[in-house]
């Protein structure tokens, strides 16, 4: 399985949403918050030029906003 992470920040309805489906999903993810962690925001930007969260990066692929389709195909998860 390939590592999950999620740039998150508070007060975010769509990173909530997307930490929900991963978790109802059964995968384990890092959580990764950029507004109490300079290190991660610098990676977020720097890494893989996004300024938005939720920022998905699983193995080498990222997405970057709320996408659940985009998140369903690269996971391999069917309806």
């Amino acid at each position: 399985m390939k590592k999950i992470t999620v740039y998150t920040q508070p007060e975010c309805p769509p990173c909530e949403i997307t930490k929900r489906f991963l978790t109802e999903s059964g995968f384990s993810f890092e959580i990764k918050n950029i507004k109490t962690d300079r290190k991660a925001r610098k990676e977020l930007i720097e890494t893989y030029q996004s300024y938005s969260t939720p920022t998905i990066v699983i193995g080498d692929t990222v997405i970057t906003g709320f996408d659940l389709e985009k998140l369903k195909i690269e996971l391999n998860i069917q309806d």
